[in-house]
Protein backbone atom coordinates (compact mmCIF):
# COMPACT_ATOMS: atom_id res chain seq x y z
CA UNK A 1 0.00 0.00 0.00
CA UNK A 2 1.34 3.40 -0.90
CA UNK A 3 1.05 5.78 2.03
CA UNK A 4 2.25 9.36 1.92
CA UNK A 5 1.46 12.60 3.63
CA UNK A 6 -1.10 13.19 0.83
CA UNK A 7 0.78 16.10 -0.70
CA UNK A 8 2.63 16.71 -3.92
CA UNK A 9 5.11 19.44 -4.63
CA UNK A 10 3.66 22.90 -4.22
CA UNK A 11 1.77 24.72 -6.93
CA UNK A 12 2.86 28.16 -8.10
CA UNK A 13 1.34 29.71 -4.95
CA UNK A 14 3.18 27.35 -2.61
CA UNK A 15 0.12 25.25 -1.76
CA UNK A 16 0.41 21.44 -1.72
CA UNK A 17 -1.37 19.72 -4.62
CA UNK A 18 -4.13 17.43 -3.42
CA UNK A 19 -6.99 15.44 -4.94
CA UNK A 20 -10.31 17.27 -4.70
CA UNK A 21 -12.50 14.90 -6.71
CA UNK A 22 -12.23 11.37 -8.08
CA UNK A 23 -14.48 9.12 -10.15
CA UNK A 24 -14.05 5.51 -11.23
CA UNK A 25 -14.25 4.99 -14.98
CA UNK A 26 -14.42 1.88 -17.16
CA UNK A 27 -11.37 -0.34 -17.50
CA UNK A 28 -10.01 0.50 -14.02
CA UNK A 29 -9.25 4.10 -14.84
CA UNK A 30 -9.72 7.03 -12.48
CA UNK A 31 -10.81 10.54 -13.40
CA UNK A 32 -9.04 12.84 -10.94
CA UNK A 33 -9.34 16.60 -10.34
CA UNK A 34 -6.54 18.24 -8.40
CA UNK A 35 -6.43 21.36 -6.25
CA UNK A 36 -4.65 23.09 -9.14
CA UNK A 37 -7.80 22.74 -11.25
CA UNK A 38 -6.08 20.20 -13.50
CA UNK A 39 -7.90 17.01 -14.44
CA UNK A 40 -6.14 13.75 -15.31
CA UNK A 41 -6.96 10.14 -16.14
CA UNK A 42 -4.98 7.53 -14.21
CA UNK A 43 -4.79 3.92 -15.44
CA UNK A 44 -4.88 1.63 -12.39
CA UNK A 45 -4.42 -1.66 -14.28
CA UNK A 46 -0.64 -1.86 -13.70
CA UNK A 47 -1.25 -1.59 -9.94
CA UNK A 48 -3.76 -4.44 -9.80
CA UNK A 49 -1.04 -7.09 -10.04
CA UNK A 50 0.59 -5.76 -6.87
CA UNK A 51 -0.45 -7.51 -3.66
CA UNK A 52 -1.28 -4.18 -2.04
CA UNK A 53 -3.77 -3.27 -4.74
CA UNK A 54 -5.02 -6.71 -5.89
CA UNK A 55 -8.27 -6.32 -3.92
CA UNK A 56 -9.20 -3.54 -6.36
CA UNK A 57 -9.70 -6.14 -9.09
CA UNK A 58 -13.17 -6.43 -7.57
CA UNK A 59 -14.96 -3.90 -9.77
CA UNK A 60 -17.54 -3.08 -7.09
CA UNK A 61 -14.78 -2.26 -4.62
CA UNK A 62 -12.85 -0.26 -7.24
CA UNK A 63 -15.95 1.79 -8.01
CA UNK A 64 -16.24 2.80 -4.33
CA UNK A 65 -13.25 5.14 -4.55
CA UNK A 66 -13.45 8.43 -2.67
CA UNK A 67 -11.30 11.34 -1.50
CA UNK A 68 -10.16 11.55 2.10
CA UNK A 69 -7.90 14.37 3.29
CA UNK A 70 -6.69 15.09 -0.25
CA UNK A 71 -5.89 11.47 -1.16
CA UNK A 72 -7.71 8.83 -3.22
CA UNK A 73 -8.76 5.91 -1.00
CA UNK A 74 -10.82 2.75 -0.69
CA UNK A 75 -11.84 0.59 2.31
CA UNK A 76 -11.83 3.33 4.95
CA UNK A 77 -8.33 4.40 3.92
CA UNK A 78 -6.77 0.93 3.98
CA UNK A 79 -5.94 1.27 0.29
CA UNK A 80 -4.59 4.57 -1.00
CA UNK A 81 -2.98 5.92 -4.15
CA UNK A 82 -0.99 9.01 -3.35
CA UNK A 83 -1.81 12.34 -5.02
CA UNK A 84 1.79 12.44 -6.23
CA UNK A 85 1.49 9.18 -8.15
CA UNK A 86 -1.86 10.17 -9.63
CA UNK A 87 -0.54 13.58 -10.65
CA UNK A 88 2.72 12.47 -12.25
CA UNK A 89 1.47 9.25 -13.85
CA UNK A 90 -1.93 10.58 -14.92
CA UNK A 91 -2.69 11.78 -18.43
CA UNK A 92 -4.02 15.33 -18.80
CA UNK A 93 -7.63 15.76 -19.86
CA UNK A 94 -7.92 18.72 -22.20
CA UNK A 95 -11.69 19.18 -22.14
Amino acid sequence: MEKTNSTVSADEKGNPITVVSVRALDDYKLWVRFSTGETKIFDSIPLLESGDYSALKDKELFNNVYVNDGATVWCNGEIEISPERLYYEGVNVWR
